[in-house]
């Protein structure tokens, strides 16, 4: 099974598609779609992801982000909408090489879903409204696409092996994502060899913590973000088979 669809410059597009889910149904394909900056798409890629069918995105960068590197091209079919999750800036390009990742991330994780409470609600809300193909991103469609992706996913009643399965798929565009960085920053030099890594220890260490405090990724949406019986239903709707 291939999640990744192959554009030219887009390392990390996947489809959230096929994963078994709440009572025996499973994740719709081509529906629901997580990806690195939208912000490089030309030529034919644009054209490759307008016939996806896409007609929402949702940007999880910072503005100043979205405004340096680009944000998906304009078109008509699309709606945009800018969610910025992580509200305190980190670089992992500027970290020395004894920074644990597993750690380190996790904080980082646990930072954004706490103070982006606002944001990630929101984003469950165009989600469970949408009835057309949708994209969330990032930068390298990494971290906080993976917060997101887990948390639909969790939410959907996908099980946490598959969630952190799915966390651990940007492990085969790392090497793309690293090259792109020296090529974006050919003066600096890249000091963390985690850079652009997903190991499955990131999100499993998160996720016990979550539900450490909250007893599960459903109480803590819950609990945090006033995640009811009604719009996980909604939710399920829209992106579980019949």
């Amino acid at each position: 099974m291939r999640r990744h669809i192959a554009f030219d410059r887009l390392h990390n597009f996947r489809d959230l598609g096929g994963y078994p889910a709440a009572g025996g149904r499973t994740v719709r394909w081509g529906r629901l779609f997580r990806s690195d900056s939208l912000g490089k798409l030309h030529g034919r890629d644009r054209d490759r992801f307008l016939a996806l069918g896409i007609r929402t995105v949702i940007d999880l960068r910072h503005p100043w982000e979205a405004e340096r590197s680009g944000r998906v091209p304009h078109h008509p079919s699309l709606a945009y909408h800018n969610l910025s999750i992580e509200h305190r800036p980190y670089d992992q390009a500027a970290l020395g090489p004894d920074v644990e990742p597993a750690r380190y991330l996790a904080d980082r994780y646990a930072e954004a879903a706490h103070d982006g409470v606002g944001e990630l609600r929101r984003a469950l809300e165009i989600v469970a409204g949408d009835t057309a193909p949708l994209v969330f991103h990032c930068h390298s469609g990494k971290d906080r696409t993976g917060l997101l992706a887990m948390l639909l996913l969790a939410l959907l009643g996908v099980r946490e092996d598959d969630i952190v399965a799915d966390f651990a798929l940007t492990g085969l565009a790392t090497e793309r994502l690293v090259a792109e960085w020296h090529a974006d920053h050919p003066d600096l030099t890249l000091r963390w060899p985690a850079y652009g890594s997903a190991p499955a220890g990131i999100m499993r260490l998160f996720l016990a913590e979550l539900t450490a405090r909250y007893g599960s990724v459903r109480g803590y949406a819950a609990q945090r973000l006033g995640a009811d019986d009604d719009l996980v239903a909604a939710l399920r709707g829209q992106l579980l088979t019949p």
